[in-house]
C-alpha cells in the first residue's frame, strides 16, 4: 500500500465506537496510511455509524454527501452498527464504496483491495463471536476502554443485539494488558464502555465485579470511570468497593431507567422494576452521599399515558440522582416495541422531553450545590476555551478556572467556591499536582 495515503475518520454514536473507531485507525496507520482531519481532503474516508435513533441513520447520509464533495475522488466506507442492520440501504447511498457488517469491520484493509463498485461485505449477526480489544487515542486526558460487547437483553426499544450481536468479552487477564498499553500514554483517566459492561463473563467463572479489582491494580492510570451499567447488576460488592475500598475508581455511577412506572419497565422488557432501581440509589447515597448519579430515561414508548409519564417523573423528582440523559423513543425497524401500545405523539414526546430535561437541570443544581466548599481532585481538560480551563472532579461535577497551561492533563487539588451563570463550578486551586 501507498504509504502517503491519507485516511480520515468519523464517530457517531457511543464511547463504545469511539474506542473501535481509535483500534482502525491504529490498523491504518500500521498499515502505512496517515491519518488526517476530515475536512483535509483524505483518500479514504472511514465513517463508523450508530443506529440507536433515525437521526443517526440521517446524519450517516449527510457525512457521505459532506466527505464527497470535500474529496470527490475519496473512497468512503461505511462500518458500525448501521452498516450490519441495513447494509444493502448503505450501498445505494450515493459515493458509499464499501460497506462492512460486524465481523468484517476489523478486517478492513484487507478489504480494501478486493473493492468493487460498491462492495458490500456482511454476514448474519448469529455468526459474530470474537471479541476484539480496543482503546480510544488521541486524547491525553482520557481513553474508553471496550470490555464487553453484544448484548442477551433484547429489550423492545433497542436494536444492539441485532447490530453487535450476543455479549461477550475477553478475559480478565487479555482485559487487564489492554488497560496496561493505556498506562505507557499521557492517559490519566480510563472509562469502561461495553453495551452492557455489568455482563462481563456471562454468569462463567469469571465476573465484571472481579474485573473491576484486577483493574484497580493497574499501576499508572490514576482513575477508573464506570460509563453505564444495569441496575439489576450493579451488586452491594461492586458498590462498596468501588466507594470504599477502591483506590482507582471513582465515585460515579451511570445508571439506565428507562421509565419510572412499572407497567412501562414490562413492557420494554426491563429486567428490574422500579423498586430495586431505588434500593441501588440508596445503597450508593448511604454509602457515600457525595456520588453522582446518572440516569438514562426514554420518554414516548408506544402506550406510555400521561399517568405512566407522570409517574416517571414523580420517581425521579423522589430519587436522590445527579442528571439524566433523556432520550425521545424513535422507531426502529424488527424491535418489538411499536406493537406494545398506541403510538405517542412526536409533539407529546417532545413535551414529556423538554419537561425531563428540565427537571435534570435542577437535579444537577442541586447536586452542585452540596459540593460548594468541599475540596476535590479535578482533572483538566487540554482545550483552552475563551481564556478559560475546564476539568471534572472525580465525582463528574465540571469545573472551570482561568487557563493556565500547566494544569493540562493534571490531577489538581481544588476547592469548589461557587456555580456560575453557566452552571459550571468554579474553584480556588489548592496545588498544581495531587499527592
Amino acid at each position: 500500500m501507498n504509504q502517503y495515503e491519507r485516511v480520515a475518520f468519523y464517530t457517531l454514536g457511543c464511547k463504545l465506537n469511539f474506542s473501535e473507531t481509535s483500534t482502525i485507525a491504529r490498523l491504518f496507520e500500521d498499515g502505512g496510511f496517515a491519518k488526517v482531519d476530515f475536512e483535509d481532503q483524505p483518500d479514504i474516508f472511514v465513517i463508523n455509524t450508530c443506529s440507536v435513533t433515525e437521526n443517526a441513520d440521517k446524519k450517516c447520509k449527510q457525512l457521505v454527501k459532506r466527505a464527497k464533495k470535500i474529496s470527490p475522488e475519496s473512497m468512503v466506507i461505511i462500518l458500525g452498527c448501521y452498516a450490519q442492520l441495513k447494509p444493502e440501504e448503505i450501498s445505494r447511498i450515493p459515493g458509499v464504496d464499501l460497506v462492512l457488517g460486524a465481523n468484517e469491520k476489523f478486517n478492513v484493509l484487507a478489504h480494501l483491495e478486493k473493492k468493487d463498485d460498491v462492495k458490500v461485505v456482511h454476514d448474519n449477526i448469529k455468526h459474530t463471536h470474537d471479541f476484539i480489544p480496543s482503546h480510544s487515542f488521541g486524547d491525553r486526558t482520557r481513553s474508553f476502554l471496550k470490555v464487553q460487547d453484544g448484548c442477551d437483553y433484547f429489550c423492545t426499544f433497542c436494536t444492539i443485539p441485532l447490530a453487535r450481536g450476543k455479549s461477550r468479552n475477553a478475559s480478565i487477564a487479555q482485559t487487564l494488558q489492554e488497560a496496561e498499553k493505556i498506562a505507557q500514554t499521557e492517559v490519566k483517566e480510563v472509562v469502561l464502555t461495553g453495551v452492557n459492561i455489568g455482563d462481563f463473563g456471562q454468569g462463567g467463572d469469571e465476573n465484571f465485579f472481579g474485573l473491576v479489582q484486577g483493574l484497580d491494580q493497574v499501576e499508572g492510570i490514576e482513575r477508573f470511570r464506570i460509563s453505564s451499567i444495569e441496575p439489576n447488576l450493579l451488586s452491594d460488592e461492586i458498590i462498596d468497593f468501588c466507594l470504599n475500598k477502591a483506590g482507582r475508581f471513582v465515585p460515579h455511577f451511570h445508571i439506565p431507567l428507562q421509565s419510572g412506572s412499572d407497567q412501562i419497565l414490562e413492557k420494554m422488557r426491563r429486567k428490574y422494576k422500579s423498586a430495586l432501581f431505588a434500593e441501588r440509589v440508596a445503597q450508593i447515597k448511604s454509602s457515600n452521599p457525595d456520588t453522582c448519579i446518572g440516569v438514562d430515561v426514554i420518554v414516548g414508548f408506544p402506550g406510555e399515558t400521561d399517568e405512566d409519564f407522570l409517574t416517571t417523573v414523580n420517581f425521579l423528582k423522589d430519587l436522590d440522582i445527579s442528571y439524566l440523559h433523556v432520550f425521545t423513543y424513535s422507531e426502529r425497524a424488527n424491535t418489538g416495541a411499536p406493537k406494545l401500545g398506541a403510538k405517542v405523539p412526536m409533539d407529546t414526546r417532545r413535551e414529556r422531553s423538554k419537561i425531563l430535561h428540565l427537571l435534570s437541570d435542577r437535579k444537577k443544581r442541586a447536586f452542585y450545590e452540596t459540593q460548594i466548599g468541599q475540596k476535590r481532585q479535578v482533572l483538566f481538560e487540554q482545550e483552552e476555551n475563551e481564556g478559560f480551563l475546564y476539568g471534572f472532579t472525580e465525582n463528574y461535577v465540571k469545573v472551570k478556572t482561568a487557563f493556565n497551561p500547566a494544569l493540562i492533563n493534571q490531577m489538581v487539588s481544588v476547592e469548589l467556591t461557587e456555580i456560575d451563570r453557566d452552571g459550571l463550578m468554579k474553584c480556588n486551586i489548592l496545588s498544581n499536582f495531587a499527592s
